[in-house]
């Protein structure tokens, strides 16, 4: 959805940007972190850093698509006829054996074929007594069997580098006989909330001063749905000297902080990091809400800092810390934002100045912006399961116009 940045023009320290290209020097710094080799089990969200091939044939050898009976095409006629069985094959047989003219062998779904047979009848169309089955009418179409290696041959490729292992690619894997794979490795995350007056949640009500923290648990789901792991959480009151010293940073690839991220007087979240040799890539960029959003290293962490308003943060969060982790995992930011035009069920108003991200409510009807828009909101979220994205100065639009629409939770 977004439009093509010549990055190499853009200055990394702009201090106002607009959102593509905040994306766009985003993409530049964050590259895959090097691979590492993990089971199956421990691989999803995770993206292949060598690609997966057959270990096998599959299936291994001809078997049965449907219960029932196997046998010779050239013994069936539409006048019914009545074979003798001579076995049952289940799947795991090692061996089906061989029939002759007018024989059959029951198989099960997934049981090796005898040889000389060619069709399996489904068991409905079979009526079956102590040593023989009859088959009213010839059957057509499918032969309900599966040839050995009509679905992967031993040595194909089957997922390239670069995909996002999910359930169904770990499915492929694990049938291509792989227990392991060669990912980028998860980017270790380190969350600082910053701020006087936070308090862990279930505390707060102790005083009378202080405001539960609810942005740490929430970033913290954030990336694990993600694929990233948070391996340390921290609350630092507004002191600089202990957010730039916070011993989070040392074996963290992300670290985001929360809160302290705008210009009052004791916003210190970017100030602290830039006494100690930070070096900033992009802050501010033109969207709302989120505008004090800022990005850059420090040696090879990256460091991304959200607002405090929690509607601005989580949004924010979406938006940067989303690709952020998918690129460090080997992904796109296409594949951290994957924008689908869908239908608005209201209205929605003309837009200001700057690019907004839209608080809505997407059902089968399409989607709908919420009424209030609150960088502070917090009741509203639980009702918000996507942003829509508004150009600045854009007219309103009328219910039924397509509308970029990405869901707020991964």
């Amino acid at each position: 959805m977004g439009k093509q940045i010549d990055v190499s023009a853009v200055a990394e320290c702009a201090a106002s940007i607009d959102f593509d290209t905040a994306l766009a020097i985003l993409a530049l710094h964050a590259k895959p972190l090097d691979a590492a080799v993990v089971s199956l089990a421990d691989a999803g969200h995770c993206y292949l850093a060598a690609p997966v091939y057959a270990r096998l044939d599959s299936p291994r050898r001809d078997c049965a698509a449907m219960d029932g009976y196997a046998v010779r095409d050239h013994d069936l006629n539409d006048n019914g006829v009545t074979l003798r069985e001579i076995g049952t094959s289940y799947a795991g047989s090692e061996d089906a054996g061989e029939i002759e003219p007018g024989e059959a062998v029951r198989v099960m779904t997934g049981a090796p074929l005898p040889r000389g047979a060619d069709r399996v009848v489904m068991i409905e169309y079979c009526s079956a007594s102590e040593s023989a089955v009859t088959i009213e009418h010839a059957p057509r179409g499918k032969a309900h069997i599966r040839r050995r290696g009509s679905d992967f041959a031993s040595g194909q490729l089957l997922i390239p580098a670069g995909t996002k292992i999910t359930s169904a690619a770990a499915l492929t894997a694990a049938a291509a006989d792989h227990h392991e794979l060669t990912v980028s490795r998860r980017p270790r995350v380190a969350l600082l909330a910053t701020g006087d007056e936070i308090a862990a949640p279930g505390s707060a009500g102790d005083d009378n001063f202080a405001v539960p923290d609810s942005l740490s648990a929430a970033i913290d789901l954030l990336c694990h749905s993600i694929g990233a792991t948070v391996a340390s959480k921290a609350r630092f009151a507004d002191d600089p000297d202990a957010i730039a010293n916070a011993t989070e940073l040392a074996t963290a690839d992300i670290v985001v902080v929360l809160g302290g991220a705008s210009r009052g007087d004791r916003d210190f979240g970017r100030a602290a990091f830039e006494q100690a040799g930070f070096e900033i890539a992009f802050a501010d960029v033109a969207i709302k809400p989120g505008k004090p959003v800022w990005y850059g290293k420090y040696g090879a962490s990256h460091i991304l800092g959200l607002p405090g308003n929690p509607t601005a943060a989580l949004t924010a969060a979406r938006l940067f810390l989303a690709p952020l982790i998918t690129c460090l995992l080997g992904g796109r930011i296409e594949d951290a934002l994957p924008w689908q035009l869908i239908p608005a069920a209201a209205a929605i108003a003309a837009n200001g100045p700057r690019e907004a991200f839209l608080c809505a409510t997407t059902s089968y009807e399409g989607v709908v912006v919420s009424n209030r828009q609150e960088a502070s909101g917090q009741a509203r979220l639980a009702r918000t399961n996507a942003l829509v994205r508004r150009p600045a100065h854009s007219f309103p639009i009328l219910p039924g116009t397509l509308v970029p629409t990405l869901a707020l939770c991964c």
